[in-house]
């Protein structure tokens, strides 16, 4: 008995010893659960609390604390395997749904190959056997309509589309055809520019090539159910934000389990200078038998049951050719979607100019194709939960602000006669359109708040134009717009527009712009999409009252903004920046009257001498003195000639008796905030021209060549290091390579308060700024504290040696955004008589945190 107990008091100091090495000992499932209750709360609890924990747990009291550190050491570590796991296991699936999708898009390319190699010898043999036999015209003619004669092209019998069996028939013959656009080669599909396919991507992106109208075609995979994706597609005015209205007019069941609809759909017009579509198509919805939905649609014409009248007044009736959705089932959860937009948009009726925005398949996948797919995403990751929201609003209100503020904003440029509009008389001079709304209520629907309107009468006011811009990137215009909207904006104005949506006493205010402009605007973010194509915001506009008497100005003012289209690198995206004035409380039923621009690019590819020409106010605009070269070359590279079409639009409300007087402030203001944005264009358009850089600086400031020079030479005398590899010959190369360097590269001047003067695009993307607004900002804005007393303790040695290295840290954009880096370079910028003309520095591998 005394060897048992000696042994267990060996066997004791055995298990303290392994306590003490922090090594594995077994819990009770007491003991679990008590420790998982407090590691439900705080999984890295601090040591006072571990202590505290052994002290209100008696079952814990014979462990140690130094293991029960241990245990939520391999407690947190069993967690993030746990979640690593179960992220592998997604990306899994997603490979392997993507893997499928690429081997069919595979599949299709080598049938459409085979098709292609076919057509390409038998148009070999006919050429031959052409000129082997006779190579008169008549013989080539008379071959060709041999050709066509032995291969007539199908003709479909007329539908009967009076009766339910000539519907299905037609519904069938939709099916097939867009079934053979989706996963055949009924349309040579070319992958859009920029998409790369991938688990994380949007999906596979297609337009069309030489074929009949546009077409555009995706393919991707989102977390939803196929019934559930079939409800979102279907509800189109929800995503598509070119959709007027959508009305089914019948609804017919099939034997097979699905249905056919009879719709008419109004879409509105892009911009002033064109008008709406409308269509009226038969929508079919049925199941296959592999378990897929499939949800097909094409234009219904007089012969197959379409309306023999005209379109309605202000529409041009556009052709839906067989287009549609095939949604699959992926094996775990979750649905492959292809998705195939085939319309023939009627070009010939408008401009010639603007054709581009009806025959570019870019522009129809990012408005219909690629929207679809965002949208979907979008719920999809809102349902589960892992996108945040601001503001204390739920997902589904916030994209209700979104959609009210983009058809509020096509409402106002279109100015549809059936929602009350009229249009007023111009002033004799054919820049600014104004129209007028007595009747708001038809606009504002359920959210109509009649006390915004004078009782004794008024209504909504609507000033608008178009214009051409050149080679100005419409990201890059938007960008600045929002960043910097006291270089166009008039406070007076906004101050007018917030007071009349918080029922003040109507006035009209004279452009007070020379009064001073508000303290300055801060930007609230509400939320974005999925692929940040687009925020939501609240704008607050700082109000600085001059006078007693200036209680509008004194009051700080809201904005609700809806901004799109930032991204540099979608192609064909249209770029809009649409606000309306919101009181503090910003109800989920407030009265939204919004205002904005909207820039659509044109598509290089129909580039023509008629299409050089300027609408509207773009009659004065120009694109600084090089322009005619800069023209030239650019058609002789192809690397950047863009044109794109701006469309403004401002509403204010107005009392009867004051119509004119607003009328006449609203077309004034729109004329100003007009040569605002061309100002804003000559500026920016020569920044990004490829080795055209026609970088603009301050008055007394060397030119960009000689800037750059000095930068190099200055950088490589004191530091005994070249900036570049290798030394270019010209001046332009050596601007080229500063532009194009990976780190962000910035000068500031000698001043008491150094202000950014030059950057290259690395710089201004980490700045988040434009050339134009880069003297606005100084070094002290976007160094953190530490940044800031590292240079006061370094900025000696830089003055003396001419150069310091600093160590890594964070800094922040002119948008508030960190920047982390891991080195920086400060030197001297010498000139040519070797004086001090600025300070450069260099931040070294930068990135946003």
């Amino acid at each position: 008995m005394a060897m048992v107990v000696a042994g267990q008091g060996q066997n004791g100091k055995s298990i303290q010893q392994q306590i003490d090495a922090g090594k594995y000992v077994r819990y009770t499932p007491e003991q679990v659960e008590a420790l998982e209750r407090v590691y439900s709360e705080c999984p890295k609890p601090s040591s006072i609390r571990r202590q505290q924990l052994i002290r209100e747990c008696p079952i814990l009291s014979n462990i140690e604390p130094k293991q029960i550190k241990v245990w939520f050491q391999n407690r947190r570590c069993r967690e993030k395997q746990r979640k690593e796991a179960s992220r592998l296991q997604t990306v899994n699936r997603k490979l392997t749904a993507m893997n499928k999708l690429l081997m069919e898009e595979n599949d299709r390319l080598q049938k459409q190959v085979s098709q292609l190699v076919y057509d390409n010898g038998y148009m070999r043999q006919q050429i031959h056997t052409v000129a082997t036999t006779d190579t008169s015209c008549e013989s080539v003619v008379t071959s060709g309509q041999h050709h066509q004669q032995q291969n007539p092209t199908p003709q479909h019998p007329q539908r009967d589309a009076n009766n339910p069996a000539g519907l299905l028939a037609i519904a069938e013959e939709t099916l097939a055809e867009f079934l053979s656009k989706a996963t055949g080669t009924a349309v040579e599909w070319v992958q859009m520019v920029g998409m790369k396919p991938g688990p994380d991507s949007i999906g596979i992106i297609a337009v069309s090539h030489n074929c009949s109208g546009v077409a555009a075609r995706a393919c991707g995979l989102v977390s939803l159910e196929p019934t559930k994706v079939a409800e979102i597609l279907k509800d189109r005015p929800s995503w598509y934000r070119d959709c007027r209205s959508l009305d089914v007019l019948t609804v017919i069941p099939t034997g097979n389990g699905g249905n056919i609809e009879l719709m008419y759909m109004q879409t509105y017009a892009p911009t002033t200078l064109a008008s709406a579509r409308d269509f009226w198509t038969l929508r079919y919805t049925t199941g296959l038998e592999d378990g897929s939905l499939v949800i097909c649609e094409r234009s219904l014409t007089p012969s197959t049951g379409g309306p023999a009248g005209p379109p309605a007044s202000g529409f041009v009736r556009a052709e839906m050719l067989p287009s549609g959705y095939l949604i699959r089932p992926c094996e775990g959860g979750g649905s492959m979607i292809h998705i195939v937009d085939h319309m023939d948009l009627d070009a010939w009726s408008v401009p010639e100019v603007l054709r581009p925005l009806y025959e570019s398949p870019k522009i129809l996948a990012q408005k219909m194709t690629i929207a679809a797919l965002h949208h979907i995403r979008q719920i999809a990751q809102e349902t589960s939960g892992e996108i945040a929201y601001g503001g204390g609003r739920q997902p589904a209100v916030l994209r209700t602000f979104s959609q009210r503020l983009s058809k509020g904003f096509n409402d106002a440029v279109n100015g549809f006669t059936d929602d009350g509009w009229s249009l007023l008389g111009s002033d004799g001079v054919e820049d600014v359109t104004i129209m007028i709304n007595s009747s708001p209520n038809k606009l504002f629907g359920s959210h109509a708040n009649s006390s915004i309107f004078s009782p004794i009468g008024g209504g909504i006011l609507c000033a608008k134009a178009s214009m051409l811009l050149q080679n100005v990137p419409p990201a890059l215009l938007v960008r600045f717009l929002r960043e910097h909207r006291s270089e166009w904006a008039d406070c007076g104005v906004d101050a007018y527009s917030a007071a009349s949506l918080r029922a003040s006493p109507y006035a009209v205010p004279g452009l007070r712009a020379s009064n001073g402009f508000m303290g300055g605007q801060v930007i609230l973010p509400l939320a974005h999409t999925v692929e940040h194509e687009e925020f939501l915001e609240v704008i607050r506009l700082e109000g600085h009252g001059f006078t007693q008497d200036d209680v509008i100005m004194s009051r700080d003012m809201f904005l609700l903004q809806l901004c799109s289209g930032v991204d540099e690198n979608s192609v064909g995206a249209c770029a809009q920046l649409v606000f309306a004035p919101i009181d503090e409380s910003f109800a989920d039923d407030a009265p939204l009257l919004p205002s904005g621009f909207r820039i659509i690019p044109l598509d290089p590819k129909t580039d023509s001498p008629a299409a050089t020409r300027t609408l509207d106010l773009a009659s004065t605009l120009e694109v600084g003195p090089g322009s005619a070269a800069r023209s030239a070359s650019d058609n002789a590279s192809n690397a950047y000639n863009l044109r794109s079409v701006l469309t403004i639009a401002f509403q204010f409300t107005f009392e009867n008796h004051l119509r004119d007087n607003v009328a006449a402030m609203a077309r004034q203001y729109v004329r100003s905030v007009v040569a605002s944005v061309q100002r804003v264009a000559m500026a920016i358009a020569p920044s990004r021209l490829g080795t055209q850089l026609g970088v603009k600086h301050p008055p007394g400031s060397p030119e960009a060549q000689t800037l750059a020079r000095w930068i190099s030479r200055s950088y490589r005398f004191h530091t005994g290091v070249e900036l570049f590899r290798a030394e270019p010959q010209a001046d332009d190369s050596l601007l080229k390579l500063l532009w194009q360097h990976s780190d962000a590269i910035m000068c500031c001047s000698l001043k008491a308060t150094p202000v950014f003067t030059f950057a290259n695009q690395a710089g201004l993307d980490m700045l988040e700024t434009t050339l134009i607004a880069l003297q606005d900002i100084t070094l002290e804005k976007i160094l953190d504290d530490g940044g800031r007393k590292i240079l006061c303790l370094e900025f000696p040695k830089i003055m003396q040696q001419g150069f310091a290295y600093l160590p890594g840290g964070i800094c922040v954009s002119s948008m508030g955004r960190p920047v982390s880096y891991e080195q920086a370079v400060a030197w001297k910028v010498l000139n040519d008589d070797d004086s001090h003309h600025c300070l450069a520095f260099m931040f070294v591998n930068w990135s946003f945190v």
